[in-house]
């Protein structure tokens, strides 16, 4: 009972983020090695090795760790969605452009412009 209550106590104080606050994690390898199978079977001369998509990927990921707070909860979820509705297609790079097309169809407002100041040079 107190290892229950003790349990409790120390998850209640732990703090709580939800799933889309965070990059997903995908398993891009399946993808990358189903890439390059294909590419083999179909004679693809000059085809993605499974290192370079793998670069690709984790590039990916990366440049996502830096947008990904900054688009709103209902982005993030539906593009999630479409990035993990293929267990074996997961992928960055897919996931990273539906991020970007979003941003593209609703820019965020700038900030408002202002005039020079008359006290800038003044000494």
């Amino acid at each position: 009972m107190k290892v229950a209550l003790l349990s409790a106590a120390l998850l209640a104080g732990q703090p709580v983020t939800p799933v889309s606050d965070r990059v997903p994690h995908l398993n891009v390898e399946v993808l990358c090695k189903a890439t390059v199978a294909d590419d083999k079977a179909n004679g693809v001369v000059l085809g993605q090795s499974l290192q370079e998509c793998m670069s690709d990927e984790t590039d990916a990921q990366q440049q996502l760790s830096a947008l990904w707070t900054a688009n709103a909860g209902p982005v993030r979820d539906r593009c999630e969605a479409e990035a993990t509705s293929v267990p074996y297609a997961q992928s960055y790079v897919d996931l990273l452009s539906c991020i970007q097309a979003a941003e593209s169809a609703n820019p965020r407002p700038s900030a408002p412009l202002k005039g020079a100041s008359k006290n800038r040079n003044a000494k």
